[in-house]
């Protein structure tokens, strides 16, 4: 398990939420995320200060996230467990970035009037979403795609003309899959 899984399980086993965790450690809800998320890491100061703030011992928690996963489950039943963040999206990636070889994924989880940022420093990327539940518009280009339940598209990344926009009144949830 890596460490953003374990940090995210520990918090909600204590029921507490990413503000309240945010607050007591001293960071931002939105690194907390990215933390979770593993789109982020903390220093060593800042996950001792996370650590302190869910209750559990820093040392433990390496000791947990030191045995890399070969298989991650984002099961059906998670979706509607989600804490999003103010920005009103999240990524939840299945592998942390140093076990990122060849392709990065995640479950996107958009609420209603939100856009998910395009990955940064993307040269001839490759990328695929598909609709899990509600709808998105994808910009691409000149092109603007609807997509809704069960559409799939892949398509070569367009970082200064691309975007993921949930513009309907229901929560949208996609599978995203792009080439690193």
């Amino acid at each position: 398990m890596n460490l953003g899984s374990l940090i995210r399980r520990y918090r909600k086993e204590r029921k507490l939420t990413l503000r309240a965790v945010a607050e007591k450690a001293g960071i931002s809800e939105g690194f907390l995320s990215q933390v979770e998320n593993d789109v982020n890491s903390p220093s060593v100061d800042t996950l001792s200060k996370i650590c302190n703030a869910i209750g559990v011992k820093a040392g433990d928690l390496l000791n947990q996230a030191s045995k890399q996963e070969e298989l991650v489950l984002i099961q059906k039943s998670e979706w509607d467990d989600f804490d999003l963040p103010h920005t009103g999206f999240m990524t939840r990636r299945f592998f942390s970035p140093e076990n990122r070889k060849v392709i990065d994924s995640a479950v996107l989880v958009i609420e209603p009037g939100k856009s998910i940022p395009v990955r940064k420093n993307i040269k001839n990327g490759q990328e695929v979403l598909c609709i899990l539940k509600g709808s998105l518009e994808l910009v691409h280009g000149e092109r603007a795609i609807h997509l809704a339940d069960g559409d799939t598209v892949h398509y070569f990344a367009e970082p200064k003309k691309q975007s993921i926009t949930n513009k309907n009144k229901d929560l949208a949830i996609a599978l995203w899959i792009g080439t690193v």
